[in-house]
């Protein structure tokens, strides 16, 4: 197979490359030198967290830093320069309330079932002392605070925003450059109407009243102008009509002309929800579906309608809540290994068609969390009892955020563009800083189960270039997963992040060979070159 990247080749590089090719049995990849036009520039934190709300102090702490999660938003802040952003809101988000006689929050939870043994609370009271918590994060962290809509409680909402916003004027915060960026009113409101927060005739025009109300309470309380550096999310929706209809799509949001109202000039992002699957009724998905390339492209170009209207509009388009499997995450699936590679290429490719950045949703308990900051007591498989309590540690899922900061890397101007490849398994991104090809990074994509008997495969990966300038030398670093299926002992260029407290640890292992030898690269693996 050959494959190219915008970029041209002269004939006789062209045959030299489908001859090394055919040689090899393998794939060929011309990688431009320079970087094409339509590379685009790619957020230092693209991959960024959306948290539950319910249990948001787990994450950061009360009284006190929980050391284990400022490791881990440190350990990718120090890989690009700049901290995740964190979003914490969703499904209860729409279940919390103010009062001023709480000091953090009190919170109510259902029982817990096999298919749901972390469920979401039925109420959560907040405090200050809530919202003052997010001191504890990195230096320079950007938060996205969600506010409810679904219990249309005016008076709640309007209160637990000016709590924020004192909280976010404080010399500490100030201090620490941890900002407000932006506040997002109701979570999921298209589900409204069949959730029970409203009747089942609820449309989207009920929602851009209801949400112009809010917001202009809301930025009353929290000083919310076309000055203020705190603008407005907008959507938030679970799905997508694709259409200006009365229903429920980021073009239904411009047909009801929210953007023209008063708090609606101040929507400068909209959000967008979504999840490659369901485990709400505890059927299962398949490991190698939610890793293959087609699918993940087939997941997110869904939303190019979307995207472009958004854009044409002068907006910024991100998923501010999404992961694998939809109510916390499939066995088997969304805690593999193989979500390692799903998180990576996922996050990658959203860059390419417009989505600035991906707000990857965590849990308590929740089997996709990239992170499991508390210590559990309870099986997030099935709920069984655990013979030994589970101490914060970080999932599989991590090493894909991981990869995916390395390679952005700290220029604050990486541009990239994935590589065109023929390929089921392989996919691949070339990284540009300034105009100079840095890094590539390809992906294999097919699953390698511990049940699987036969030798693990590999392809040869053939490298060509297209322009002056060519490396000669490329550094390789390889992301070792023992199977698609298993949920620990990964590690990348020889160092774990399966540790105490969340650094890395080991030696590191990466090999410098000539880039006219080309790369082998295995199923279920990912291989970084950095070209010298």
């Amino acid at each position: 197979m050959i494959i190219k990247i915008p970029g041209m080749l002269s004939t006789s590089q062209f045959f030299l490359l489908l001859s090394l090719g055919r040689a090899a049995l393998g794939v060929v990849i011309s990688i431009s030198v320079s970087v094409p036009e339509n590379a685009p520039k790619i957020a230092p934190n693209l991959v960024s967290f959306s948290i539950e709300q319910d249990r948001w102090t787990d994450y950061v702490g009360t009284t006190s830093r929980n050391q284990f999660f400022f490791n881990t938003l440190d350990n990718l802040g120090a890989l690009t320069g700049q901290p995740p952003k964190l979003r914490i809101g969703a499904d209860s988000q729409d279940r919390t309330i103010f009062d001023s006689s709480v000091r953090f929050s009190e919170a109510t939870f259902p029982a817990f079932t096999n298919t749901t043994p972390y469920p979401e609370a039925h109420e959560v009271v907040v405090g200050d002392g809530y919202y003052q918590a997010a001191q504890y994060l990195p230096s320079n962290t950007h938060v996205i605070w969600g506010l409810n809509l679904g219990r249309n409680n005016l008076s709640a909402t309007f209160l637990s925003a000016k709590s924020i916003a004192k909280v976010f004027s404080s010399s500490t915060m100030k201090r620490r450059g941890i900002v407000l960026e932006a506040l997002e009113i109701g979570n999921e409101a298209d589900f409204y109407g069949a959730n029970g927060y409203r009747n089942s005739s609820w449309n989207i025009a009920q929602y851009a009243t209801e949400w112009e109300a809010f917001a202009t309470n809301v930025s009353a309380a929290a000083g919310l102008s076309d000055k203020s550096f705190t603008q407005f999310w907008g959507g938030a929706f679970a799905l997508s009509s694709h259409s200006s209809t009365l229903k429920f799509s980021p073009q239904g949001i411009f047909a009801q002309n929210m953007l023209s109202t008063a708090p609606g000039k101040l929507i400068k992002t909209i959000s967008q929800h979504r999840y490659s699957g369901s485990f709400c009724q505890g059927s299962g998905g398949l490991l190698q579906d939610l890793m293959t390339k087609s699918t993940i492209r087939g997941n997110l170009t869904v939303f190019n309608p979307d995207i472009a209207a958004v854009r044409e509009k002068g907006l910024d388009y991100v998923l501010g809540e999404t992961s694998s499997y939809a109510c916390h995450g499939a066995p088997g699936v969304s805690n593999v290994g193989g979500a390692a590679l799903w998180t990576l290429d996922y996050a990658l490719f959203a860059s390419q068609i417009g989505i600035s950045r991906v707000f990857f949703h965590q849990g308590i308990g929740y089997k996709y969390s990239l992170v499991q900051p508390a210590t559990l007591f309870r099986s997030t498989l099935d709920g069984s009892t655990l013979p030994t309590p589970l101490l914060p540690h970080i999932q599989a899922q991590y090493y894909g955020a991981i990869i995916a900061a390395e390679s952005i890397g700290r220029s604050g101007v990486t541009r990239a563009v994935e590589l065109i490849i023929d390929d089921s398994r392989i996919a691949g991104y070339a990284f540009y800083e300034g105009n100079h090809l840095k890094r590539a990074v390809l992906i294999n994509a097919q699953a390698y189960f511990t049940t699987t008997i036969t030798e693990r495969p590999e392809i040869h990966i053939g490298l060509g270039f297209a322009g002056k300038g060519a490396p000669k030398t490329m550094q390789v670093k390889r992301l070792f997963v023992p199977h698609a299926d298993d949920t620990a002992g990964l590690t990348w260029g020889g160092q774990t992040y399966e540790t105490n407290d969340g650094r890395v640890s080991g030696s590191l292992k990466v090999k410098t060979i000539n880039v006219s030898d080309g790369i082998d690269i295995k199923a279920t693996e990912v291989v970084m070159l950095t070209f010298k």
